[in-house]
């Protein structure tokens, strides 16, 4: 199906569900997809074929530089974002100089738009650099994805580039001391003969137990709204994730936001 990329550094603003008014810092290339992951849902398509193209990353000043005159510009209009958002064409985190980028835009923030939240999105599969967790726990929003307690499921949905090991994923999520939220993608269809329905007992149990040991700020969820690389993916309802919430709440403690 069809899929997009954002073709510019600095993006938007643009109305996000979870976020409020959200503008987008892109640090992966503005023409192909670089992650660590190669989602099946994921709304900027498949990694490229490796070899097949050269990524160029923006550099810090340019980040810096086109950051600040997006915001001025925002600022002299009386539209300034509710949130900056880390997102974008891939894994923020990968960028060689993520943590220095934060300091910058930390920075930024507090002169020109102190209100504003940061917010980063991330897949979790950097977190055994300590540069990249001291960055996300100065950020206001550090979402951390975690799709299933199930290493199997993980495999399927979240198609890690290299090696992936849940248990060291959890104990990395571990170290922000219940600073961060926990964003997860509930999602059924079938990809390469294999039935995908991480919503099941088996899967909620294995979950939540996770989320028990974790113990973040809180906790996300949702499901697939806009077009996916792999076909035969479907949205879970709005009133299933409202039960999963209610029942994550119930055995947790723990806050839940769903977006439908």
């Amino acid at each position: 199906m069809p899929t997009f990329l954002f073709d510019q550094t600095i993006f938007g603003p643009v109305i996000s569900r979870r976020l409020g008014i959200s503008l987008g810092i892109n640090l992966l290339p503005n023409d192909s997809k670089l992650c660590s992951f190669n989602c099946i849902y994921c709304e900027c398509g498949w990694n490229p074929e490796k070899g097949s193209v050269k990524p160029i990353l923006p550099t810090q000043l340019e980040v810096k530089s086109i950051l600040r005159g997006k915001l001025l510009e925002m600022k002299n209009e009386g539209k300034l974002p509710d949130v900056i958002t880390f997102a974008g064409n891939g894994e923020p985190t990968i960028h060689p100089h993520f943590a220095a980028i934060i300091d910058d835009t930390i920075l930024i923030r507090d002169e020109i738009c102190p209100q504003a939240r940061i917010a980063v999105l991330s897949n979790s599969t950097m977190l055994h650099k300590a540069k990249v967790v001291e960055a996300l726990k100065k950020v206001d929003d550090n979402i951390l994805k975690l799709d299933s307690g199930i290493s199997e499921t993980i495999r399927v949905l979240d198609q890690p580039v290299g090696r992936f090991n849940l248990e060291k994923v959890v104990q990395n999520l571990k170290q922000f001391n219940g600073s961060q939220i926990i964003q997860t993608m509930f999602i059924r269809g079938t990809f390469e003969g294999t039935k995908i329905d991480n919503t099941t007992e088996f899967e909620l149990v294995a979950w939540i137990a996770l989320l028990r040991e974790i113990r973040p700020k809180s906790v996300t969820i949702y499901t697939i709204a806009r077009d996916t690389p792999a076909n035969n993916l479907f949205k879970v309802p709005t009133d299933e994730l409202e039960t999963i919430a209610d029942r994550v709440r119930e055995e947790t403690g723990l806050e839940v936001q769903v977006s439908g």
